[in-house]
């Protein structure tokens, strides 16, 4: 995946810092994208939600402008151990960032780190079926579907499009 020159300028990357972790919270912009980041996550977004999930997860990752010095994007990678599978996890875009580039630069950043850091040959990850824009967005990037699984939380039932990426 290439992402625009303009785009690789725009932004850099490191690993995910407490100071980031109030800014990141603004960014699911109602409910509904926040379970489209994590069902485990609850309206509005805190600090200590993430700290509690980031634990299990491996190269949490910010996105930032690089003129503005502030954090415009966000995910981690977490490990099915009972097939070895790495997928793609919490994936978030600032509001204002979305279509500017941000999100295929977090994508190539996760798939480069999945491949060189941990030695992964495929990624997986999980979008939820009402999720048309993330659909359509990891599609365009080769993401091809492989399940559906249908989950609930509490009385709550959805459905999620399993897709794979060969590294």
């Amino acid at each position: 995946m290439n992402v625009p020159l303009e785009a690789e300028n725009m932004y850099i990357h490191r690993a995910l810092e407490r100071k980031d972790l109030e800014s990141i919270c603004t960014f699911p912009q109602s409910e509904q994208e926040l379970f489209y980041i994590s069902p485990r996550f609850h309206f509005p977004l805190t600090p200590e939600q993430i700290l509690d999930l980031v634990k299990d997860r491996f190269e949490p990752t910010v996105i930032m402008d690089s003129d503005k010095q502030e954090a415009v994007a966000y995910a981690n990678i977490y490990k099915d151990e009972d097939h070895g599978d790495f997928w793609l996890g919490n994936v978030i875009v600032s509001s204002d960032y979305r279509g500017k580039g941000a999100s295929q630069y977090l994508l190539q950043v996760m798939l480069e780190k999945a491949k060189f850091n941990l030695g992964a040959n495929q990624i997986k990850l999980a979008c939820h079926s009402t999720n048309s824009r993330g659909l359509a967005f990891y599609t365009k990037l080769g993401f091809k579907p492989f399940d559906i699984k249908i989950s609930s939380i509490g009385a709550n039932k959805f459905i999620t499009i399993h897709m794979s990426l060969d590294l």
